[in-house]
């Protein structure tokens, strides 16, 4: 059945033609910019089954044979992997999802994975509803949420620079499922970053947490992995730390943020993303000078509505903080006392009811410029 199904859902392969197009001279003189529009019009074409023919894009005979595609469809730039239990695609950062340090925003990267994932739970067949939902999720009105969200950034990417992120779902437990993430240069093939997230399962209408069922499981699990894989595979990871809450008086504050109609999603709630931006209002203006984030993770405990009014509180966290360098694409940790590395706890509530909205841990490195 996997077979079979990835099959019908995968994006058609590689063409000869166009590969060997992309592999000729001609690129040692071009300017770095245009290099990266030549290599990503190449990367295209290859998973389009177009073959590129004396400057001209034409049909190839996989794209012929894959029928009725919708246009987003044949202009993304991802597809399934051959096995079909993982998704790839690739990225251009754009000019307006760069921030002060002259590199893609955290929230650029979250907003990306949220995409990838989506696009993955609509290459499988999954619902393109926002909930990426089964069909025995859809007739018993239960949806997916996010419990918790960990993202480790090694090296940002600038404006122009192209990533490749792929991404993979499999079962955590009877409560849930997780989705891992690990995000390449393109150009490089280096890992820059790996994220991870759990999820669990609530009914749409009583907003109750409820158990995956056995029909849920096995129409979810039969496009997961085997045998476990996982972005942070290290033992005692950051990823798996408790975080624990942040009490008051805390160091720093931002009282009274307000969402804003663009921050809500298609299902007329806050996003995963807007989040991120909250909690890091109220970090001090000397860190952000100084400093670029390089681990956050975030605990979701109650959803936020369009009229509520959040306070943000951050501290920072006592401890040493171990420093990490990137081997073979994994990161390795060496203790270092003077590295500059900074952590601290946040707390997001709702400004009327004190109610815990979420809570989370981020790591800082020194900013080398």
């Amino acid at each position: 059945m996997l077979r079979s199904f990835a099959a019908r859902c995968q994006v058609a392969p590689r063409e000869a033609p166009a590969a060997a197009q992309c592999q000729g001279g001609g690129h040692s003189s071009a300017a770095p910019m245009q290099r990266r529009v030549t290599e990503m019009r190449c990367f295209r074409a290859s998973h389009e089954g177009v073959v590129l023919r004396a400057g001209n894009a034409v049909p190839g005979p996989a794209a012929v044979a894959s029928g009725r595609k919708g246009l987003a469809e044949r202009l993304r730039l991802g597809r399934l992997e051959d096995d079909g239990l993982s998704y790839k695609e690739s990225f251009i950062v754009r000019c307006y999802e760069v921030g002060i340090n002259k590199t893609a925003t955290v929230e650029t990267i979250a907003n990306l994975l949220q995409e990838v994932g989506c696009n993955h739970a609509q290459s499988v067949g999954f619902s393109t509803d926002g909930f990426a939902t089964t069909n025995t999720m859809r007739k018993l009105r239960l949806i997916w949420v996010t419990s918790r969200m960990h993202i480790e950034i090694y090296k940002y990417p600038a404006w122009g620079d192209v990533l490749a992120i792929e991404t993979w779902c499999q079962g955590e437990g009877r409560i849930g499922t997780r989705r891992d993430w690990i995000l390449k240069d393109l150009g490089t093939g280096s890992v820059i970053g790996r994220a991870t997230s759990k999820w669990v399962m609530m009914n749409q209408d009583t907003r109750k947490l409820q158990r995956v069922s056995d029909e849920v499981r096995e129409e979810y699990l039969v496009f997961c992995p085997r045998t476990p894989r996982l972005a942070f595979p290290e033992e005692e990871n950051d990823s798996l730390k408790k975080i624990p809450k942040l009490e008051d008086p805390a160091e720093y504050s931002r009282i009274g943020l307000v969402p804003r109609r663009a921050d809500l999603d298609m299902n007329q709630h806050v996003n995963n993303v807007t989040y991120i931006g909250w909690l890091l209002e109220s970090m001090p203006q000397e860190i952000i000078d100084t400093h670029e984030l390089q681990t956050i993770t975030l605990d979701y405990r109650r959803e936020c509505q369009h009229d509520d009014m959040v306070d943000s509180l951050t501290s920072s966290e006592p401890g040493q903080i171990l420093h990490q360098e990137i081997t073979n694409g994994s990161p390795t940790r060496k203790q270092h006392e003077h590295d500059g590395n900074l952590q601290f706890l946040h707390f997001l509530r709702l400004a009327d009811t004190g109610l815990e909205i979420n809570r989370g841990r981020t790591i800082w490195r020194k900013l080398i410029r």
